[in-house]
């Protein structure tokens, strides 16, 4: 899925290791996937906070000589993606500020639903808002609380938020996690082999940091960490799990373990579940890289048919800047994906890729593989028809350009010039994460939010 829907941010936290700053770069580098436009860490050394962001991958803002500026034994960090046409720096966190018992930094991973209403009450109490925001609502909340400890002022500002979210907050010699009381956004809990604690968005960067995973944040839950000690824990709200679904289908790294599964294996489980409710007579699997992989290789260890990288995706091609024509669109998805002509001609291709939204590049992807000499081009989805935006910190089109919202399954088939179709339904998908529904959102495929 190349021109769809993007999570905006990734988090990260290590306390407790003298390597904080250093290892949260690691972290941040295993969650790239997450955000690719700015990237910031804030580190503490029980004296004063240190922060650096700025445009960029984490590659490009971090080097040696600034990672050694940033001492002390916590550190956060945030990778983002920023919708069309914001400013990344300004955009970009951690979100730092001077206030009355010192210092502090935040990141966050989501969207405050009620922004707005707390936004305008801060301004008529006099708080000036440097950014469109909704983490720096938070600075306010905190910054004008009456409680006389930093725990009891973060407690009392997210009583005043809604929304989905997984935070981190730092103080000059403390961190707090915080994951909303739905759980939508993932944060894992990990421990250091040479010393402290991690938390992160997903799991996969545990491993490049030599960490072992213990445990989901729990909805609802707040994590204080101080000193040597084990993290407490504080629930602060009645947990209502409904995780998000679509980091299953395609934020989460594979290698991740999210939301108490692999995420790997619950791709392969959509696959498997696709085949079953959508067969059709083919000669081979073929993967849209890097999204379809997985439920590919289910698919076809489900329906018998060989699987087969007929489509090479160059990974070191990033965004064009060249101007938007109908040509140059064509261009950039030729520049990412190469079809492998001479194995593909005359052939029929059940294609599986993981979602269809504005369905362009869907479109593009089965031209070139006719033009490339495919006899047939069947496309598979191994997610339901995405019909309605998020608004859960996720950046979806508009619901008027969401492809299934606005038309058929045979007129989505004819637009993108495919010679068949099939999504996988919302059921088979609650079966391959292993769901009743309950504990899930399916906002983005239902329209029936939770907030």
């Amino acid at each position: 899925m190349l021109d769809g829907i993007n999570e905006k941010c990734a988090v990260a936290g290590i306390h407790g290791n003298e390597e904080a700053a250093k290892l949260v770069y690691l972290a941040l580098h295993a969650l790239q996937h997450r955000g690719q436009e700015a990237a910031g860490i804030s580190a503490a050394d029980g004296k004063t906070i240190r922060t650096i962001k700025d445009r960029g991958l984490v590659l490009n803002v971090f080097d040696e000589k600034n990672l050694e500026t940033l001492k002390g034994s916590s550190a956060i960090g945030h990778t983002h993606y920023s919708t069309s046409g914001s400013d990344s720096i300004i955009e970009a966190q951690p979100v730092f500020a001077r206030y009355d018992l010192g210092e502090m930094a935040i990141v966050q991973n989501g969207s405050l639903t009620n922004a707005k209403e707390v936004r305008d009450n801060l301004i008529k109490i006099g708080s000036i808002f440097q950014t469109f925001m909704d983490t720096e609502n938070l600075i306010h909340l905190i910054a004008k609380s009456k409680k006389h400890r930093l725990l009891s002022r973060i407690k009392d500002a997210l009583d005043k938020t809604e929304g989905a979210y997984a935070l981190i907050f730092l103080s000059r010699s403390k961190m707090f996690a915080a994951r909303d009381r739905y759980g939508l956004k993932p944060l894992s809990l990990g421990k250091l082999k040479n010393g402290g604690y991690i938390v992160a968005s997903e799991s996969c960067a545990f491993d490049l940091v030599g960490a072992k995973f213990i445990r989901d944040v729990a909805p609802g839950e707040l994590l204080i960490f101080e000193g040597t000690k084990e993290p407490k824990s504080i629930q602060l709200f009645e947990p209502n799990p409904k995780h998000c679904v679509f980091e299953y289908v395609y934020f989460a790294r594979p290698d991740s373990f999210t939301f108490g599964q692999n995420v790997y294996t619950t791709r392969k489980n959509m696959g498997k579940e696709l085949a079953r409710i959508a067969p059709i007579d083919a000669d081979m699997v073929v993967p849209v890289p890097d999204s379809g992989v997985a439920a590919a290789i289910g698919y076809a260890e489900a329906s018998g048919i060989p699987f087969e990288m007929a489509i090479i995706r160059n990974h070191y091609i990033g965004r064009t800047f060249i101007e938007p024509t109908q040509a140059m669109r064509d261009l950039k998805v030729k520049m990412k994906l190469s079809p492998m002509s001479e194995f593909i001609k005359g052939k029929k291709l059940v294609v599986i890729d993981d979602s269809i939204v504005r369905g362009t590049t869907s479109k593009r992807i089965v031209r070139m593989l006719k033009e490339a000499g495919a006899a047939e081009v069947h496309m598979r989805i191994s997610s339901p028809p995405t019909t309605d935006p998020c608004y859960y910190g996720v950046d979806t089109p508009s619901k008027k350009n969401l492809i299934a919202a606005n038309m058929t399954n045979d007129e989505i088939c004819k637009f993108i010039e495919a010679d068949s179709l099939a999504f996988l339904d919302a059921d088979s998908l609650l079966r391959s994460v292993n769901s009743t529904g309950d504990n899930y959102c399916t906002a983005c495929f239902t329209g029936k939010y939770i907030i």
